[in-house]
């Protein structure tokens, strides 16, 4: 009986991250996506959800951001670039849950390697709301590669763009 024991005790799960340490990860993550990517912080993106499930990135529009000089439109790069960043934070935070045991240090060095390899956008219609948001399901986190699919709404409440990306992770 105390061989068992001492087996079952041996082959539980790691613990998961504290709060604090959870908190770190989320702020480690919003430093690197909102002020590193010098990008995103051009765009103006801003995370909204930090839900793994739901992960999501918000940004108002901008007379910077037009892409038809005779009328205001959203840029189809601005699209193409939001729906990128949003699927790869949700990347990022899919590894901060399939690593849960690890410290955000340890998270941030993985992050560090994901990449996107490629990138499908489909524009549904222009974009002509006052702002953003995006948002990601993660289809696919596997040891190399993770997939997923992202949709960009106006808040019109219109859906301007979906797409679907594949990122290396590691």
């Amino acid at each position: 009986m105390r061989v068992l024991a001492q087996r079952m005790s041996q082959s539980t799960a790691p613990a998961r991250r504290s709060i604090e340490e959870q908190q770190r990860l989320h702020e480690a993550i919003r430093v690197i996506f909102e002020e590193r990517v010098t990008f995103n912080r051009l765009l103006g993106m801003r995370i909204t959800s930090f839900d793994p499930q739901d992960p999501r990135v918000g940004f108002d529009m901008r007379p910077d951001l037009v892409g038809e000089f005779n009328s205001p439109r959203l840029h189809g790069g601005v699209t193409a670039s939001v729906l990128d960043a949003t699927a790869g934070l949700g990347i990022m935070l899919g590894l901060g849950e399939k690593f849960a045991q690890e410290p955000a240090d340890q998270i941030a060095l993985r992050i560090r390697k994901v990449g996107t390899i490629d990138l499908r956008i489909d524009y549904l219609r222009v974009g002509q709301a006052q702002s953003y948001e995006a948002r990601a399901v993660i289809t696919r986190l596997g040891g190399r590669i993770a997939s997923a699919r992202m949709e960009l709404h106006g808040s019109d409440g219109l859906m301007v763009a979906t797409g679907a990306a594949s990122f290396v992770t590691s």
